[in-house]
């Protein structure tokens, strides 16, 4: 017997649509298997059988974050097949900052009309990143919103689960002063701050699609760049350095997320002159007259993570990480957490 309702449709929700979208969006879903993977799209839950092999104290760690209001900006340009790389990398570049290798993720989209066709190409970019950061697309829920949301308005979040031995968790503890602050180059603005963004390019009066010579692009396309995701390089330098301390730069900057790996007494003390700036922040700055702290409280400024390796160990690191990383900055005493000179 074919599942529909004729009731439900007249409420605003098609849930054959949702069947539709479910189909499209397989083939997305496939690119993602890994070993580990039980269970197929379409149940009840997402099954994963991690490989426990060689560790001592198997340690599960989660994360869970949103595109947040970037996702005005796919709407506006009609563009929805990368906002779900940023949905990923806000959620595994936060997992990798423990040392742990993610598993799985699963996805949330709220909409306010099944629209299949929109629905598989969001989820088209979350398997994308998924394959980047070489986790499993497991599952997921969509979820149609007649009269609370606009028929074109959508939400998009997601969850992961990673692992690490509890041996090889990033121990803060081992910092000190002298060690190197390593940067590893962001995309552009990533996946934070979009609110300050959106007002001070006024997108909703702006055509986005208009070339800057300044950016080498066009606005909409230099906002929309996904955020990079760092799981692999990273893994590769946790095995050939001696990390100290990783920092996922998002929401709050340098001065919110660099704190967050510190132990007390230290402080990250940052050579403004040596990080390397997009000048898609330089237009925003200019435009919004926002002060250099803002820039820095509230965007990565070029840098998406920071990584804190003892000094002997920069040159290894870097060549692991094999992103464009360099070195930013040292560790000093001092309770001021974070200085930029």
């Amino acid at each position: 017997m074919r599942s529909f309702s004729d009731s439900y449709r007249d409420a605003g929700v098609n849930i054959e649509a949702g069947y539709e979208g479910v189909k499209l969006m397989s083939a997305h879903v496939k690119r993602t298997m890994i070993p580990g993977v039980v269970s197929d799209i379409g149940g009840f839950g997402g099954l994963f059988a991690p490989d426990f092999a060689g560790m001592k104290e198997p340690v599960l760690v989660s994360g869970t974050d949103g595109v947040g209001t970037k996702i005005r900006i796919a709407q506006l340009m009609d563009k929805h097949d990368t906002v779900g790389i940023d949905c990923v990398a806000m959620c595994v570049n936060d997992i990798i900052c423990c040392g742990a290798k993610p598993l799985f993720f699963l996805d949330y989209i709220a909409i306010g009309k099944n629209e299949p066709e929109k629905v598989a190409t969001l989820v088209s970019g979350v398997a994308e990143g998924c394959v980047q950061s070489g986790c499993a697309l497991i599952g997921g829920e969509t979820a149609e919103h007649p009269g609370m949301m606009a028929a074109d308005d959508y939400d998009l979040a997601g969850f992961s689960v990673g692992l690490v031995d509890k041996a090889k968790v990033i121990d803060h503890n081992t910092m000190a002063p002298g060690d190197a602050i390593l940067a590893l180059p962001s995309s552009g603005i990533h996946s934070n701050g979009f609110s300050l963004v959106r007002k001070v390019f006024d997108v909703e009066h702006t055509d986005l699609n208009v070339y800057s010579d300044e950016l080498g692009r066009t606005l909409g396309e230099a906002l929309l760049e996904p955020t990079r995701i760092y799981v692999k390089p990273v893994l590769r330098c946790l095995e050939a350095a001696n990390v100290k301390g990783i920092s996922h730069i998002t929401g709050g900057g340098f001065f919110e997320n660099i704190p967050r790996c510190l132990p007390e007494g230290l402080t990250a003390k940052i050579d403004k002159a040596a990080v390397k700036t997009p000048p898609i922040f330089a237009m925003l700055q200019s435009k919004g007259n926002i002060p250099e702290h803002d820039m820095f409280n509230t965007y990565n400024m070029g840098v998406g993570m920071t990584v804190i390796v003892a000094k002997e160990d920069v040159d290894r690191a870097i060549a692991a990480l094999d992103c464009g990383a360099y070195v930013i900055g040292e560790i000093v005493s001092g309770e001021e957490r974070v200085t930029l000179c």
